[in-house]
């Protein structure tokens, strides 16, 4: 590992980084990941587009669900691997942040020009009338609609919900837009089998072209969604290095590859550059 993060840090040393991530760096916030060590791919079936606005029963299930589970979301706080992001964006060596994460702990670490590929899980928008809420507010109004509503929590899902027994989400009442009075409300967040909107991509996509390295950090990539930038980078020869627990499906384009836990990687890299680091302790290789 000494080695590859001897040529990780020389990569970042050069600046111009575009940053990657993937669920696989919030784990350690305690929100848990589809495909990695602590992942739930296997037991969760995620709320495709198709699922949530045909089908009513779908939608109640998801909101019930997710009326709980956003909440441990909203709770989770920046762990050290998205404060030296933020720290090495501070230094000037990392330009841009992609994430396929919905948790917005980028910010709240302090890092700027986040391009946020799926969306927010903390805003809403009314698919009729286009109006855009915060999911507090949200949040107010379905307390006030189910009065009582509680369940014990166990674990939170990687799109932020949780499982509730079906009598539970029987007893839920969804409510509509508070503006246009009937409108459906959907988190602003991409699902399954949704599109990514065209600009952000685009965006996306222009950031990799001007970045001298791109850093993936915590996805496996098996989605295009986020490998594409990946394989454009490739293409462009732009080196790409991968940090992250276990194998990923971009591997075959990476300079390097790092198997390791972010919250132990990226305090270090950030270490070895002398970059300061706000209530981060890099631990030892």
């Amino acid at each position: 590992m000494t080695e590859s993060l001897a040529e990780l840090t020389s990569l970042v040393a050069a600046g111009g980084v575009v940053v990657l991530s993937g669920a696989g760096l919030s784990t350690e916030s305690g929100i848990p990941d589809y495909r990695g060590p602590s992942g739930v791919a296997r037991r969760h079936t995620p709320m495709t587009y198709q699922a949530f606005t045909t089908d009513p029963l779908a939608r109640r299930r998801y909101w019930a669900r997710s009326h709980l589970g956003w909440r441990l979301i909203a709770r989770a706080a920046p762990n050290a691997g998205h404060r030296a992001v933020a720290a090495l964006q501070t230094a000037g060596l990392v330009d841009t942040v992609i994430t396929q994460n919905v948790d917005g702990l980028h910010q709240a670490a302090g890092s700027t020009s986040v391009i946020e590929l799926h969306g927010r899980l903390d805003e809403v928008t009314c698919l009729d009338c286009g109006n855009a809420t915060s999911r507090e507010e949200l949040d107010r109004r379905l307390r006030e609609a189910n009065p009582g509503f509680v369940a014990s929590v166990a674990a939170v899902n990687p799109d932020g919900d949780v499982d509730l027994a079906d009598e539970q989400v029987a007893a839920f009442r969804v409510v509509d837009c508070g503006i246009c009075g009937t409108g459906m409300l959907k988190p602003d967040v991409v699902f399954f089998g949704e599109t990514v909107p065209p600009a952000r991509v685009a965006r996306c996509f222009a950031a990799v072209e001007q970045a001298r390295s791109v850093l993936v950090l915590g996805s496996s990539l098996t989605v295009m969604s986020g490998r594409r930038f990946v394989i454009r980078a490739a293409k462009r020869g732009i080196p790409v290095a991968i940090v992250n627990q276990g194998p990923t499906r971009g591997d075959g384009h990476a300079t390097v590859c790092v198997d390791a836990p972010l919250g132990m990687v990226l305090p270090q890299v950030a270490a070895r550059l002398a970059v300061p680091q706000a209530s981060v302790a890099a631990a030892g290789v």
